[in-house]
């Protein structure tokens, strides 16, 4: 079984590997990027990583941990001053592979390894979560008693309109018919009777003519 068999070998000797990541790690602390092949740049994210993790404990024992693995004094003393404004809270995922292509000469494939920025390892708020609108079926159900009061207050509206009406219109008949069947004058009264009078004698007048 392969326990504690982590990591690629690359064709290389345990110590030669070593040397070379350690070499490897100094020159990405200190310029912040790197270009190399693919397999060696997914390897070199894990050193970076761990020595970054160290920086964050920031007691005496992970300083030397770390001077173990990168080879300048004045870059462990940057990283573990800068590693909370550099990289926040962020737990791993410090750096990333880019793929480049392939080489001319051997045809090997290219990655670029660099420091993630630090406006994108700035801690992401939670998002708000939206109210969510009660459906229909949740809302307050009108009582019996005021769906039943809506109707009732407009018909009593309306019967109330209509008694308004009514009167006035009854009023207006009444003057109508008032005004005709006014009360005959004395005057116009002995006008119409002398008429009377007058076609009466004129009709016995005709008769006796024609006795």
């Amino acid at each position: 079984m392969r326990h504690q068999k982590a990591g690629t070998k690359l064709n290389r000797t345990g110590s030669h590997r070593n040397a070379m990541f350690r070499n490897m790690v100094t020159s990405l602390f200190e310029h912040g990027r790197i270009h190399t092949t693919d397999a060696k740049a997914k390897e070199l994210r894990r050193w970076a990583d761990r020595v970054i993790t160290l920086a964050k404990r920031g007691d005496l024992h992970a300083r030397r941990q770390a001077l173990s693995i990168v080879r300048s004094k004045a870059l462990v003393h940057k990283l573990f001053e800068d590693v909370s404004s550099r990289f926040g809270q962020r737990a791993g995922g410090y750096t990333r592979v880019v793929k480049l292509g392939r080489r001319l000469g051997d045809g090997a494939p290219l990655s670029l390894v660099e420091f993630v920025a630090p406006e994108e390892i700035k801690e992401k708020k939670k998002p708000k979560r939206k109210k969510s609108k009660k459906p229909a079926a949740e809302s307050k159900p009108k009582t019996v008693g005021e769906k039943k009061e809506a109707p009732e207050d407009t018909a009593a509206a309306g019967k109330e309109a209509a008694e308004e009406e009514v009167p006035a219109q009854e009023t207006e008949a009444a003057a109508e018919t008032a005004e005709d069947v006014k009360p005959e004058s004395s005057e116009s009264r002995g006008v119409e009777t002398a008429e009377q009078e007058a076609g009466g004698e004129e009709t016995e007048e005709k008769t006796d003519e024609k006795s």
